[in-house]
């Protein structure tokens, strides 16, 4: 197991690619939004400590004819259930979820 801390730019997200039904095209309950993303875990950090990625997903005929993928941020591993790191790391990152209402979506 891992813990990645990570952020996103939110102004990045084309509004086209969030998705706001379901397979059988009806409303997510709620009103739900979501964007599928690909999350990139590298094996070495980058000079700022990060080694993850996140993208838009794109789909097979998007990568196909070599659209550019947009990238809404990075994040880095802070924690992992191999290493030494006592376990209140994940304590910190317990309860930040923040009220989401306020999303430009």
């Amino acid at each position: 197991m891992r813990i990645i801390s990570a952020s996103i730019d939110l102004m990045k997200i084309d509004k086209s690619k969030i998705v706001t039904k379901n397979k059988e095209g009806q409303p997510f309950k709620d009103g739900a939004k979501y964007i599928n993303i690909d999350i990139i875990v590298n094996d070495e950090v980058n000079e700022y400590g990060q080694d993850t990625a996140i993208k838009v997903n794109q789909s097979k005929e998007e990568r196909e004819s070599g659209v550019k993928a947009t990238y809404l941020g990075n994040g880095k591993t802070v924690w992992t259930g191999e290493s030494n790191e006592p376990k209140s790391a994940v304590a910190q990152y317990e309860g930040k979820d923040e009220d989401l209402d306020d999303l430009p979506f």
